[in-house]
């Protein structure tokens, strides 16, 4: 059930007939058996088996930098569009070193890149809008083309914030698949908030078929008609999810 949730939304909202390489900054599923994201983002690599795929970090969630900027390198002088797949954390962790090297690329047009996770607490946080400044200036790819996912291991499905593809309009809204339900609600009566108002976001998945089918997060958001906003995490919220795992770059 999980894979037939995850594949039809992850390939509308993120695959590019174009892009013929994926740059994953995350371990491989030998690496990192355990974790859910790595399990998706393995899945998607076996799925795309025609495309060159690459994974640039090791067990312990560390990025090898060098791995990376190789394999970007690569795609520039070929003129091979790349989709980049990461963490908040791994992506900051590649511009420190494209930083610290004076290093930048103009990938080709059709690239992009999907980063989901937050900061969940750590230290060398940036805001959203920065950091994807931020890919945008060191590695050529445009807003436009920078797609954020929510999920959690609780979750079959994942929420998108745009389309490769069509033009994604400010705010950016995240929407999942007809088979899963948000809802933005009041923390104390969990009854749904109004139309432009926030609340905390609850999640009932029917891909779910294992496991409960609703979650309640202390993710806040604020309700949209056709989607919800992220607005980060409820104060004194435990930190949680795969930004939270050691991540550091060679």
């Amino acid at each position: 059930m999980y894979h037939t949730s995850l594949w039809p939304w992850f390939v509308g909202h993120l695959v590019d007939e174009s892009a013929n390489r994926l740059l994953f900054l995350f371990p491989d599923l030998d690496q990192a058996p355990e974790s859910s994201l790595v399990h998706m983002m393995d899945t998607a690599a076996k799925r795309l088996a025609k495309r060159e795929c690459c994974f640039a970090a090791d067990g312990q969630w560390q990025i090898d930098s060098q791995v990376a900027v190789d394999f970007l390198h690569d795609c520039a002088t070929q003129n091979e569009p790349v989709t980049i797949l990461g963490t908040a954390f791994s992506f900051v962790h590649l511009l420190d070193h494209l930083n610290a090297d004076a290093m930048d690329f103009q990938l080709p047009s059709s690239s992009a890149a999907m980063e989901t996770g937050g900061y969940k607490g750590r230290s060398r946080e940036m805001p959203k809008a920065e950091l994807h400044r931020a890919i945008t200036a060191k590695l050529g790819v445009p807003s436009s083309r920078i797609i954020c996912e929510y999920g959690m291991c609780e979750l079959s499905s994942q929420a998108y914030d745009g389309k490769l593809g069509q033009a994604n309009a400010a705010p950016r809204l995240f929407r999942f698949p007809p088979w899963a339900r948000a809802r933005v609600v009041s923390p104390e009566t969990l009854a749904d908030v109004e139309l432009g108002q926030s609340g905390l976001l609850q999640v009932v998945d029917l891909a779910n078929a294992g496991s409960a089918l609703s979650l309640q997060t202390e993710d806040l958001a604020k309700r949209h008609a056709d989607g919800f906003e992220l607005l980060g995490r409820a104060e004194l919220a435990e930190s949680r999810g795969c930004s939270l795992m050691n991540l550091s770059h060679d």
